[in-house]
């Protein structure tokens, strides 16, 4: 029983390895995080030889890529919560911090925790684009609400409510009305200095060049709203440089934010549990993806309360001897991101009221319970959390168990592919890339039958509407003759 600590730091990695009763199996050893850094540190891993662990913390995205080589070595590696090493101690008093005292108690914690480790399992490619483009969403959404804030501050001082005349949402390339606006009208003088019935027409105008729909009840709102303010910066160009600039960053941030929300939508829709997702109450086409991107394939969490815990929405202990405490706040350990995303679906239960539904049901008896409103807010998420599990779990489930390919050889050494297709609410994107993995086992066998190459190209919009089971016999291989020529 070998258990490996690995101290992650950018660029390079401290590696040490612990036996039982704290013999040492590996001393303290620094390696690169290149390419062969890294098959260094896996060959000196794989001959301390099997019964193994590697154990490491999950430090952003320093340890990504040592994780990721050691595990396409073979290797068992666990990523932990840098909490837990913080917590065991190290078993001394003394304040030592080294890498290699870091390294060697990751190890003795792993000594210590050995049979409670989990495996690392990488996401799949789609997962982990999912992630990333949610989590380059939220950084670009703080961006935009602050140039957004900045935007109004400005117009304040020129066209004070220009943004409250429009209400007209925002398109899906992120262009706003009121944004596109002042952009062209950015001092109230643009409009009141005009006779109505000029603005009027040069609105139209704008209206047709831009887009927008055009009417006259709205133009001659806009036209008395712009009149009677007092500004504090006049009409001239610098004024018009500041608000132009900021508009247009504006703009820029919020077709950045377009882009990733169809480019997320994209990527969620390769995986089966969308639909499901989608389909819960109070989830939306944003909500939807993220919490997807957050929560990742639910199957590497073993039981609902690990996935309550893990978005950090259970309730804390508080008790020694005879105290117990009754009120203790949440214990927020895991991703914030998705307790947003939770909170904003709960705040759309709360906002609509819909009696039916088990996590309103489960919100409203905490409120008639007398709880305050953040106990109740979570309560419900914690709720919506483990119905969010079942489901998806479930749906995952399904969607493998249909995708149970079986193949064999008779006795004439034709080859069968059986392919088992029953009714579930399977899409088509799904049997494509369904499709695309039956090619694998049988690429050796594709120049020689083209036909059946085809018929896979075919396989998407033939087979669909179907539920049957179908079998494919081919004839076997031809082999060549002995002076390398086919047969």
């Amino acid at each position: 029983m070998n258990a490996v600590g690995i101290d992650v730091s950018k660029g390079k990695s401290m590696v040490a390895a612990l036996r039982p009763m704290g013999e040492v199996a590996l001393l303290p050893q620094e390696f690169l995080h290149t390419e062969v850094g890294l098959e260094q540190m896996a060959y000196a891993i794989i001959a301390l030889g099997e019964d193994t662990r590697v154990i490491m913390e999950a430090t952003g995205r320093y340890h990504e890529p040592v994780a990721a080589a050691l595990h396409e070595y073979g290797i068992y590696v666990c990523v932990l919560n840098p909490l837990f090493i913080k917590q065991s101690g190290g078993g001394s008093i003394r304040k030592v911090k080294t890498d290699k005292a870091d390294a060697m108690k990751i190890a003795k914690y792993g000594l210590d925790n050995w049979v409670d480790l989990r495996e690392y399992t990488p996401m799949d490619t789609v997962r982990q684009q999912l992630k990333l483009c949610s989590r380059q969403y939220n950084l670009y959404m703080k961006t935009v609400v602050s140039l957004q804030n900045n935007l109004i501050s400005l117009t304040d001082k020129t066209f004070p409510g220009v943004n409250e005349l429009f209400s007209s949402p925002e398109r899906a390339d992120g262009h706003q009305k009121w944004v596109d606006f002042v952009m062209t009208f950015y001092h109230c003088d643009c409009i009141c200095r005009v006779s109505e019935n000029a603005f009027a027409e040069r609105y139209q105008k704008w209206c047709k060049r831009k887009g927008y729909h055009f009417s006259a009840e709205k133009a001659q709102d806009v036209y008395l709203g712009s009149c009677g303010h007092f500004t504090t910066l006049p009409k001239n160009d610098n004024t018009k440089l500041l608000i132009t600039t900021a508009a247009q960053q504006l703009l820029a941030g919020k077709m950045t934010l377009a882009a990733l929300r169809t480019e997320m939508t994209r990527l969620a829709k390769q995986l089966p549990e969308y639909d499901i997702v989608r389909a819960m109450y109070g989830v939306g086409e944003t909500t939807a993806v993220q919490l997807m991107a957050e929560i990742g394939d639910v199957r590497r969490f073993p039981r609902r309360s690990s996935i309550v815990g893990f978005a950090g929405v259970d309730p804390a202990v508080d008790q020694s001897g005879k105290h117990s405490a009754k009120s203790v706040p949440t214990t927020k350990r895991g991703s914030p991101h998705l307790r947003k995303t939770l909170y904003q679906i709960v705040c759309t239960y709360l906002k609509k009221s819909p009696v039916d539904e088990p996590v309103y049901q489960f919100l409203d008896k905490k409120r008639s319970e007398g709880k305050p409103y953040f106990v109740y807010m979570t309560a419900a998420q914690n709720k919506f959390l483990r119905i969010y599990y079942a489901h998806a779990k479930e749906c995952l489930e399904t969607f493998d168990a249909q995708r149970d390919i079986l193949t064999q050889c008779d006795p004439k050494g034709h080859l069968h592919l059986k392919l088992v297709i029953n009714f579930v609410p399977i899409h088509l994107h799904h049997l494509q890339a369904f499709s695309l993995e039956l090619l694998n086992p049988f690429a050796d066998i594709m120049p020689y039958y083209p036909c059946f190459s085809q018929c896979f190209q075919w396989f998407p919009s033939f087979f669909a509407p179907f539920s049957k089971h179908y079998l494919i016999s081919l004839p076997p291989k031809p082999k060549p003759e002995c002076d390398g020529c086919p047969a």
